[in-house]
Protein backbone atom coordinates (compact mmCIF):
# COMPACT_ATOMS: atom_id res chain seq x y z
CA UNK A 1 0.00 0.00 0.00
CA UNK A 2 1.04 3.62 -0.51
CA UNK A 3 2.08 5.99 2.30
CA UNK A 4 1.13 9.46 1.14
CA UNK A 5 2.45 12.88 2.06
CA UNK A 6 -0.17 15.64 1.58
CA UNK A 7 0.34 19.38 2.01
CA UNK A 8 -2.32 20.43 4.57
CA UNK A 9 -2.21 24.05 3.40
CA UNK A 10 -3.38 23.06 -0.09
CA UNK A 11 -4.75 19.54 0.22
CA UNK A 12 -2.50 18.45 -2.64
CA UNK A 13 -0.35 15.32 -2.69
CA UNK A 14 3.38 15.94 -2.28
CA UNK A 15 4.83 12.46 -2.58
CA UNK A 16 3.90 8.82 -2.30
CA UNK A 17 5.87 5.91 -0.85
CA UNK A 18 5.31 2.17 -1.00
CA UNK A 19 5.11 0.43 2.37
CA UNK A 20 7.94 -1.98 3.11
CA UNK A 21 7.48 -5.62 2.22
CA UNK A 22 7.99 -8.38 4.78
CA UNK A 23 11.41 -9.00 3.24
CA UNK A 24 12.44 -5.36 3.66
CA UNK A 25 11.27 -5.34 7.28
CA UNK A 26 13.24 -8.51 7.96
CA UNK A 27 16.38 -6.95 6.48
CA UNK A 28 16.10 -3.96 8.76
CA UNK A 29 15.44 -6.04 11.88
CA UNK A 30 18.51 -8.14 11.11
CA UNK A 31 20.53 -4.98 10.53
CA UNK A 32 19.36 -3.57 13.88
CA UNK A 33 20.38 -6.73 15.73
CA UNK A 34 23.84 -6.68 14.15
CA UNK A 35 24.28 -2.97 14.81
CA UNK A 36 23.37 -3.35 18.49
CA UNK A 37 26.08 -5.94 19.05
CA UNK A 38 28.64 -3.30 18.12
CA UNK A 39 26.96 -0.06 19.20
CA UNK A 40 26.34 -1.19 22.79
CA UNK A 41 30.13 -1.44 23.28
CA UNK A 42 30.99 1.95 21.83
CA UNK A 43 32.47 4.21 24.55
CA UNK A 44 30.40 7.17 25.65
CA UNK A 45 32.98 9.51 24.18
CA UNK A 46 32.39 8.02 20.71
CA UNK A 47 28.60 8.06 21.05
CA UNK A 48 28.75 11.65 22.26
CA UNK A 49 30.97 12.67 19.35
CA UNK A 50 28.49 11.20 16.88
CA UNK A 51 25.55 12.88 18.63
CA UNK A 52 27.31 16.24 18.45
CA UNK A 53 27.72 15.63 14.72
CA UNK A 54 23.95 15.10 14.50
CA UNK A 55 23.43 18.41 16.31
CA UNK A 56 25.72 20.20 13.87
CA UNK A 57 23.84 18.83 10.86
CA UNK A 58 20.52 19.88 12.35
CA UNK A 59 21.79 23.40 12.94
CA UNK A 60 23.36 23.69 9.50
CA UNK A 61 20.28 22.40 7.66
CA UNK A 62 17.50 23.71 9.92
CA UNK A 63 15.82 25.84 7.25
CA UNK A 64 15.61 23.02 4.72
CA UNK A 65 14.46 20.52 7.34
CA UNK A 66 11.91 23.00 8.68
CA UNK A 67 10.45 23.44 5.22
CA UNK A 68 9.96 19.69 4.99
CA UNK A 69 8.09 19.78 8.31
CA UNK A 70 5.92 22.71 7.23
CA UNK A 71 5.02 21.31 3.83
CA UNK A 72 4.25 17.88 5.24
CA UNK A 73 2.20 18.67 8.37
CA UNK A 74 1.48 22.41 8.26
CA UNK A 75 3.51 23.79 11.17
CA UNK A 76 4.35 27.49 10.95
CA UNK A 77 7.82 27.82 9.43
CA UNK A 78 9.20 29.69 12.43
CA UNK A 79 7.90 26.98 14.73
CA UNK A 80 9.42 24.30 12.54
CA UNK A 81 12.84 25.98 12.64
CA UNK A 82 12.51 26.19 16.43
CA UNK A 83 11.65 22.48 16.55
CA UNK A 84 14.81 21.52 14.66
CA UNK A 85 16.90 23.77 16.90
CA UNK A 86 15.39 22.10 19.96
CA UNK A 87 16.41 18.70 18.58
CA UNK A 88 19.98 19.96 18.32
CA UNK A 89 19.87 21.14 21.94
CA UNK A 90 18.63 17.71 22.99
CA UNK A 91 21.53 16.06 21.17
CA UNK A 92 24.05 18.31 22.91
CA UNK A 93 22.46 17.79 26.33
CA UNK A 94 22.73 14.00 26.20
CA UNK A 95 26.13 14.05 24.53
CA UNK A 96 27.34 15.99 27.57
CA UNK A 97 25.37 14.19 30.30
CA UNK A 98 24.58 10.59 29.27
CA UNK A 99 27.71 9.08 30.79
CA UNK A 100 27.01 10.78 34.12
CA UNK A 101 23.36 9.62 34.09
CA UNK A 102 24.39 6.02 33.41
CA UNK A 103 27.47 5.63 35.58
CA UNK A 104 27.52 2.81 38.13
CA UNK A 105 25.80 3.73 41.41
CA UNK A 106 27.45 2.28 44.54
CA UNK A 107 25.14 0.92 47.24
CA UNK A 108 26.24 -0.01 50.76
CA UNK A 109 25.28 -3.63 51.59
CA UNK A 110 26.83 -6.64 53.33
CA UNK A 111 28.79 -7.37 50.14
CA UNK A 112 32.39 -6.37 49.63
CA UNK A 113 31.11 -4.35 46.73
CA UNK A 114 27.61 -3.77 45.40
CA UNK A 115 26.30 -1.33 42.85
CA UNK A 116 23.64 -0.64 40.21
CA UNK A 117 24.64 -0.71 36.55
CA UNK A 118 22.60 0.56 33.59
CA UNK A 119 22.92 -1.53 30.43
CA UNK A 120 21.13 -1.12 27.07
CA UNK A 121 18.27 -3.42 26.08
CA UNK A 122 18.65 -3.67 22.30
CA UNK A 123 16.39 -2.54 19.48
CA UNK A 124 13.64 -0.18 20.61
CA UNK A 125 10.63 0.44 18.34
CA UNK A 126 9.32 4.00 18.43
CA UNK A 127 5.80 4.69 17.13
CA UNK A 128 5.72 8.43 16.74
CA UNK A 129 3.12 11.11 15.85
CA UNK A 130 3.08 13.81 13.20
CA UNK A 131 2.52 16.95 15.31
CA UNK A 132 6.17 17.45 16.28
CA UNK A 133 7.62 15.16 13.63
CA UNK A 134 11.27 15.81 14.50
CA UNK A 135 11.24 16.58 18.24
CA UNK A 136 9.04 13.62 19.21
CA UNK A 137 11.49 11.30 17.46
CA UNK A 138 14.65 12.94 18.79
CA UNK A 139 13.49 13.00 22.40
CA UNK A 140 13.24 9.20 22.15
CA UNK A 141 16.19 8.50 19.89
CA UNK A 142 18.89 10.62 21.48
CA UNK A 143 18.79 9.15 25.02
CA UNK A 144 18.10 5.66 23.65
CA UNK A 145 21.13 5.71 21.34
CA UNK A 146 23.36 7.35 23.94
CA UNK A 147 22.44 4.50 26.31
CA UNK A 148 23.68 1.99 23.72
CA UNK A 149 20.34 0.92 22.24
CA UNK A 150 19.44 1.04 18.55
CA UNK A 151 16.27 2.64 17.21
CA UNK A 152 13.53 1.60 14.81
CA UNK A 153 11.09 4.35 13.83
CA UNK A 154 7.53 3.79 12.71
CA UNK A 155 6.49 7.37 12.03
CA UNK A 156 3.00 8.69 11.37
CA UNK A 157 1.76 7.89 7.88
CA UNK A 158 1.45 11.56 6.87
CA UNK A 159 5.11 12.49 7.56
CA UNK A 160 7.22 9.92 5.67
CA UNK A 161 9.60 12.56 4.31
CA UNK A 162 10.38 13.71 7.86
CA UNK A 163 11.00 10.10 8.89
CA UNK A 164 13.45 9.50 6.06
CA UNK A 165 15.19 12.82 6.64
CA UNK A 166 15.82 11.89 10.29
CA UNK A 167 17.30 8.51 9.34
CA UNK A 168 19.51 10.27 6.79
CA UNK A 169 20.83 12.68 9.42
CA UNK A 170 21.90 9.91 11.79
CA UNK A 171 23.60 8.07 8.93
CA UNK A 172 25.46 11.13 7.65
CA UNK A 173 26.57 11.99 11.19
CA UNK A 174 28.52 8.73 11.24
CA UNK A 175 26.35 6.27 13.19
CA UNK A 176 26.79 2.74 11.89
CA UNK A 177 24.21 1.37 9.49
CA UNK A 178 21.35 -0.10 11.48
CA UNK A 179 21.75 2.05 14.60
CA UNK A 180 18.77 4.18 13.58
CA UNK A 181 16.34 3.06 10.87
CA UNK A 182 12.99 4.21 9.58
CA UNK A 183 10.34 1.58 8.86
CA UNK A 184 7.85 2.72 6.24
CA UNK A 185 5.09 0.39 7.36
CA UNK A 186 1.31 0.43 7.71
CA UNK A 187 -0.46 0.28 11.07
CA UNK A 188 -1.41 -3.36 10.52
CA UNK A 189 2.27 -4.30 10.17
CA UNK A 190 3.23 -2.89 13.58
CA UNK A 191 2.20 -5.85 15.73
CA UNK A 192 4.50 -8.22 13.89
CA UNK A 193 7.44 -5.90 14.56
CA UNK A 194 6.60 -5.55 18.27
CA UNK A 195 6.42 -9.31 18.80
CA UNK A 196 9.67 -10.00 16.93
CA UNK A 197 12.20 -11.25 19.52
CA UNK A 198 14.85 -8.85 18.19
CA UNK A 199 12.74 -5.91 19.33
CA UNK A 200 13.22 -5.52 23.08
CA UNK A 201 10.97 -2.56 23.93
CA UNK A 202 8.49 -0.12 22.44
CA UNK A 203 7.64 3.52 22.98
CA UNK A 204 4.59 5.30 21.62
CA UNK A 205 3.41 8.87 21.53
CA UNK A 206 -0.15 9.10 20.29
CA UNK A 207 -3.79 8.52 21.06
CA UNK A 208 -5.33 6.54 23.92
CA UNK A 209 -6.59 3.94 21.48
CA UNK A 210 -3.20 3.42 19.85
CA UNK A 211 -1.47 3.39 23.23
CA UNK A 212 -3.84 0.80 24.64
CA UNK A 213 -3.35 -1.47 21.63
CA UNK A 214 0.45 -1.20 21.65
CA UNK A 215 0.70 -1.63 25.42
CA UNK A 216 -1.47 -4.75 25.23
CA UNK A 217 0.76 -6.34 22.61
CA UNK A 218 3.94 -5.41 24.51
CA UNK A 219 2.54 -6.74 27.78
CA UNK A 220 1.56 -10.00 26.14
CA UNK A 221 5.16 -10.36 24.96
CA UNK A 222 6.53 -9.21 28.37
CA UNK A 223 8.30 -6.24 26.81
CA UNK A 224 8.96 -2.82 28.28
CA UNK A 225 6.71 -0.01 27.00
CA UNK A 226 6.61 3.74 27.50
CA UNK A 227 3.44 5.61 26.55
CA UNK A 228 2.97 9.35 26.13
CA UNK A 229 -0.69 9.73 25.26
CA UNK A 230 -3.26 12.49 25.07
CA UNK A 231 -3.80 15.43 27.32
CA UNK A 232 -6.49 17.93 28.17
CA UNK A 233 -4.25 20.27 30.10
CA UNK A 234 -5.63 22.72 32.62
CA UNK A 235 -4.63 26.40 32.59
CA UNK A 236 -5.56 28.10 35.86
CA UNK A 237 -5.57 31.86 36.50
CA UNK A 238 -5.96 33.24 40.03
CA UNK A 239 -6.61 36.89 41.04
CA UNK A 240 -3.01 37.38 42.16
CA UNK A 241 -1.53 36.36 38.80
CA UNK A 242 0.29 38.69 36.44
CA UNK A 243 -2.83 39.19 34.31
CA UNK A 244 -1.15 40.22 31.05
CA UNK A 245 1.43 37.44 31.18
CA UNK A 246 -1.25 34.88 31.93
CA UNK A 247 -3.50 36.14 29.14
CA UNK A 248 -0.76 36.30 26.52
CA UNK A 249 0.50 32.85 27.45
CA UNK A 250 -3.03 31.42 27.48
CA UNK A 251 -3.58 32.34 23.84
CA UNK A 252 -0.18 30.94 22.86
CA UNK A 253 -0.70 27.78 24.93
CA UNK A 254 -4.00 27.03 23.18
CA UNK A 255 -2.92 27.85 19.64
CA UNK A 256 0.69 26.63 19.45
CA UNK A 257 1.03 24.30 16.47
CA UNK A 258 -2.56 25.27 15.55
CA UNK A 259 -3.68 23.67 18.82
CA UNK A 260 -2.24 20.29 17.86
CA UNK A 261 -0.14 19.53 20.90
CA UNK A 262 -0.69 17.01 23.68
CA UNK A 263 0.55 19.58 26.23
CA UNK A 264 -1.40 22.50 24.77
CA UNK A 265 -3.68 24.16 27.32
CA UNK A 266 -7.20 23.07 26.46
CA UNK A 267 -9.34 23.76 29.55
CA UNK A 268 -9.07 27.19 31.19
CA UNK A 269 -10.14 27.71 34.81
CA UNK A 270 -10.41 31.40 35.65
CA UNK A 271 -11.05 32.81 39.12
CA UNK A 272 -14.34 34.65 39.47
CA UNK A 273 -12.69 38.00 40.26
CA UNK A 274 -10.85 38.16 36.93
CA UNK A 275 -13.11 35.94 34.82
CA UNK A 276 -15.04 38.61 32.90
CA UNK A 277 -11.97 40.63 31.90
CA UNK A 278 -10.00 37.53 31.01
CA UNK A 279 -12.79 36.04 28.90
CA UNK A 280 -13.42 39.27 26.99
CA UNK A 281 -9.78 39.82 26.13
CA UNK A 282 -9.10 36.16 25.42
CA UNK A 283 -11.95 36.04 22.89
CA UNK A 284 -10.76 39.26 21.27
CA UNK A 285 -7.24 37.94 20.85
CA UNK A 286 -8.36 34.56 19.54
CA UNK A 287 -10.62 36.29 17.02
CA UNK A 288 -7.77 38.57 15.88
CA UNK A 289 -5.26 35.80 15.11
CA UNK A 290 -4.15 35.80 11.48
CA UNK A 291 -4.92 32.54 9.70
CA UNK A 292 -2.93 31.72 6.60
CA UNK A 293 -0.28 29.71 4.81
CA UNK A 294 2.34 28.37 7.23
CA UNK A 295 5.22 29.56 5.03
CA UNK A 296 4.03 33.16 5.39
CA UNK A 297 5.98 34.74 8.27
CA UNK A 298 2.97 36.84 9.33
CA UNK A 299 0.68 33.82 9.80
CA UNK A 300 -0.29 33.01 13.41
CA UNK A 301 -2.57 30.00 12.80
CA UNK A 302 -1.85 27.46 10.09
CA UNK A 303 -3.87 24.47 8.89
CA UNK A 304 -4.66 21.32 10.81
CA UNK A 305 -2.55 18.41 9.65
CA UNK A 306 -5.19 16.32 7.87
CA UNK A 307 -8.78 16.56 6.73
CA UNK A 308 -9.68 13.75 9.15
CA UNK A 309 -8.36 15.78 12.09
CA UNK A 310 -10.21 18.86 10.86
CA UNK A 311 -13.49 16.96 10.62
CA UNK A 312 -12.94 15.40 14.04
CA UNK A 313 -12.38 18.76 15.74
CA UNK A 314 -15.45 20.25 14.08
CA UNK A 315 -17.55 17.25 15.13
CA UNK A 316 -16.42 17.64 18.78
CA UNK A 317 -17.34 21.34 18.75
CA UNK A 318 -20.74 20.74 17.14
CA UNK A 319 -21.63 17.96 19.59
CA UNK A 320 -20.57 20.12 22.54
CA UNK A 321 -22.74 23.01 21.32
CA UNK A 322 -25.67 20.67 20.78
CA UNK A 323 -25.32 19.55 24.41
CA UNK A 324 -25.43 23.14 25.69
CA UNK A 325 -21.98 24.72 25.29
CA UNK A 326 -22.05 28.36 24.20
CA UNK A 327 -19.92 29.36 21.21
CA UNK A 328 -18.32 32.80 21.62
CA UNK A 329 -16.17 32.80 18.48
CA UNK A 330 -15.14 30.42 15.71
CA UNK A 331 -16.67 26.99 15.40
CA UNK A 332 -16.34 26.60 11.64
CA UNK A 333 -14.12 25.17 8.97
CA UNK A 334 -12.63 27.85 6.74
CA UNK A 335 -13.77 27.04 3.23
CA UNK A 336 -11.26 26.85 0.44
CA UNK A 337 -8.10 24.81 -0.13
CA UNK A 338 -6.36 23.30 2.87
CA UNK A 339 -7.51 22.12 6.29
CA UNK A 340 -8.07 25.35 8.22
CA UNK A 341 -10.28 25.80 11.31
CA UNK A 342 -11.29 29.00 13.05
CA UNK A 343 -9.87 29.70 16.53
CA UNK A 344 -12.78 28.77 18.78
CA UNK A 345 -13.88 29.63 22.33
CA UNK A 346 -16.56 27.73 24.28
CA UNK A 347 -18.13 28.50 27.65
CA UNK A 348 -20.86 26.81 29.72
CA UNK A 349 -19.38 23.49 28.61
CA UNK A 350 -21.41 20.53 30.00
CA UNK A 351 -19.52 17.75 31.81
CA UNK A 352 -20.82 15.11 29.40
CA UNK A 353 -19.72 16.96 26.25
CA UNK A 354 -16.66 16.14 24.09
CA UNK A 355 -15.08 19.53 24.85
CA UNK A 356 -15.10 18.62 28.56
CA UNK A 357 -14.26 14.92 28.43
CA UNK A 358 -12.11 14.44 25.33
CA UNK A 359 -8.87 15.83 23.97
CA UNK A 360 -9.66 18.41 21.29
CA UNK A 361 -6.69 18.51 18.91
CA UNK A 362 -7.22 21.91 17.36
CA UNK A 363 -7.51 25.62 18.28
CA UNK A 364 -10.54 25.18 20.57
CA UNK A 365 -10.55 26.57 24.13
CA UNK A 366 -13.09 25.67 26.83
CA UNK A 367 -13.29 28.30 29.59
CA UNK A 368 -14.72 27.74 33.08
CA UNK A 369 -15.41 30.12 35.98
CA UNK A 370 -14.09 28.93 39.37
CA UNK A 371 -14.44 30.35 42.90
CA UNK A 372 -10.92 29.84 44.20
CA UNK A 373 -7.84 27.62 44.04
CA UNK A 374 -9.57 24.65 45.65
CA UNK A 375 -12.44 24.83 43.16
CA UNK A 376 -9.96 25.13 40.27
CA UNK A 377 -8.05 22.06 41.42
CA UNK A 378 -11.18 19.97 41.89
CA UNK A 379 -12.53 20.87 38.44
CA UNK A 380 -9.17 20.54 36.70
CA UNK A 381 -8.68 17.08 38.18
CA UNK A 382 -12.10 15.99 36.90
CA UNK A 383 -10.52 14.49 33.81
CA UNK A 384 -9.31 11.09 32.68
CA UNK A 385 -6.11 12.79 31.50
CA UNK A 386 -3.15 13.91 33.57
CA UNK A 387 -0.34 15.11 31.33
CA UNK A 388 0.47 18.73 32.22
CA UNK A 389 -1.05 21.72 34.00
CA UNK A 390 -0.23 25.41 34.16
CA UNK A 391 -1.26 27.56 37.12
CA UNK A 392 -0.86 31.34 37.44
CA UNK A 393 -0.72 33.02 40.83
CA UNK A 394 1.41 35.33 42.92
CA UNK A 395 0.37 33.72 46.20
CA UNK A 396 3.10 31.41 47.67
CA UNK A 397 0.52 29.19 49.40
CA UNK A 398 -1.43 28.76 46.15
CA UNK A 399 1.77 27.89 44.29
CA UNK A 400 2.47 25.07 46.71
CA UNK A 401 -1.16 23.94 46.63
CA UNK A 402 -1.21 23.68 42.84
CA UNK A 403 2.16 21.93 42.76
CA UNK A 404 1.03 19.23 45.19
CA UNK A 405 -2.65 18.78 44.36
CA UNK A 406 -2.95 18.89 40.56
CA UNK A 407 -3.11 15.36 39.13
CA UNK A 408 -0.57 15.69 36.36
CA UNK A 409 2.85 14.44 35.39
CA UNK A 410 4.04 18.02 35.00
CA UNK A 411 2.93 21.22 36.77
CA UNK A 412 4.22 24.61 35.65
CA UNK A 413 3.63 27.60 37.93
CA UNK A 414 3.52 30.94 36.08
CA UNK A 415 4.80 29.31 32.91
CA UNK A 416 3.54 27.39 29.90
CA UNK A 417 3.87 23.61 29.94
CA UNK A 418 6.77 22.64 27.68
CA UNK A 419 9.19 19.77 27.20
CA UNK A 420 12.81 20.33 28.22
CA UNK A 421 15.67 17.83 27.75
CA UNK A 422 16.76 18.52 31.34
CA UNK A 423 13.41 17.49 32.88
CA UNK A 424 11.40 14.25 32.75
CA UNK A 425 8.35 14.38 30.49
CA UNK A 426 5.23 12.25 30.87
CA UNK A 427 1.83 11.91 32.46
CA UNK A 428 -0.47 9.98 34.76
CA UNK A 429 -3.93 8.47 34.44
CA UNK A 430 -4.87 7.95 30.79
CA UNK A 431 -2.08 10.22 29.62
CA UNK A 432 0.29 7.26 29.77
CA UNK A 433 3.17 5.90 31.82
CA UNK A 434 6.93 6.04 31.85
CA UNK A 435 9.06 9.11 31.22
CA UNK A 436 11.05 10.65 28.41
CA UNK A 437 13.92 13.13 28.79
CA UNK A 438 16.03 13.99 31.83
CA UNK A 439 17.97 11.31 33.68
CA UNK A 440 14.73 9.38 34.14
CA UNK A 441 14.17 9.21 30.39
CA UNK A 442 17.52 7.66 29.57
CA UNK A 443 16.98 5.03 32.29
CA UNK A 444 13.68 3.82 30.77
CA UNK A 445 15.31 1.62 28.13
CA UNK A 446 18.05 0.11 30.22
CA UNK A 447 18.49 -3.04 32.23
CA UNK A 448 18.86 -1.67 35.76
CA UNK A 449 21.21 -4.42 36.85
CA UNK A 450 22.11 -5.17 40.47
CA UNK A 451 25.74 -6.27 40.94
CA UNK A 452 26.68 -7.95 44.29
CA UNK A 453 30.29 -9.05 44.78
CA UNK A 454 31.48 -10.92 47.87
Amino acid sequence: MAITSINPATGKKLKEFTAFTEKEIEERLKRAEEAFAHHRREPFAKRGQLMLAVASLLEQEKKELAQTITLEMGKLLGGAIGEVEKCARGCRFYAENAERFLEDEPVQTDAARSFVRYEPLGAVLAIMPWNFPFWQVFRFAVPALMAGNVGLLKHAANVPQCALAIENIFCRAGFDEGVFQTLLIEAEQVEKVIVDPRVKAVTLTGSERAGSAVASIAAREIKKAVLELGGSDAFIVMPGADFESALTTAVKARTINSGQSCIAAKRFFIADKVYDDFLRQFVERMRALKIGHPLDETTEIGPLATEQILNGVHDQVQKSVALGAKLLTGGNRIHGPGFFYEPTVLVDVPRESPAYREEVFGPVASIFRVRDAADAIETANDSSFGLGASAWTGDPAEKELFASELDAGMVFINGMVASDPRLPFGGVKRSGFGRELGAQGIHEFTNIKTIWIS
